[in-house]
């Protein structure tokens, strides 16, 4: 497997962290079939159960589209992660050994109307990348809000 050319993550030190070799491809091809059941809970605080489960439905029969790192956390305002979070640190080591990444699940936000998108799975998997490179292209399951 081809090594990309990505910045390496930064300590918190400001300091480069150590070179390790990434993967050319980050992203499994289709999202982990238990990511469905973590979008759902997630979805079920924001919305009521019944509507959570319509928006994972639609998620599940959505394609995938590709957006970049940073495009992602700024369209759902969440703040990027630090390095030492133990998520992005668990998802990082799986890059580093090779493993792909499940694809994210969004619904779409309405920026005329002030409503963030949401990362219903995805959002460590999201920074762990961003720390990567900000241009990263992720693979997202994305469907829109309405119901």
């Amino acid at each position: 497997m081809a090594a990309a050319k990505r910045r390496a993550p930064r300590s918190d030190e400001g300091l480069p962290a150590p070179v390790v070799p990434v993967p050319a491809e980050l992203w499994k091809d289709e999202p982990d079939e238990h990511d469905y059941p973590a979008a759902d809970s997630y979805l079920s605080l924001c919305v009521d159960a019944k509507k959570a489960k319509a928006l994972v439905g639609r998620l599940k029969k959505a394609s995938v589209e590709r957006y970049k790192a940073k495009d992602l956390l700024r369209s759902s305002g969440l703040p990027l992660l630090p390095l030492d979070d133990p998520s992005v640190k668990r998802d990082l080591a799986k890059v580093v050994r090779g493993q792909r990444l499940s694809p994210v699940l969004i619904v779409r936000g309405h920026a005329l109307q002030g409503v963030p998108a949401i990362i219903a799975d995805g959002y460590h998997r999201v920074c762990a990348s961003y720390h990567l490179s900000e241009d990263e292209d992720i693979p997202c399951r994305i469907i829109d809000g309405d119901i």
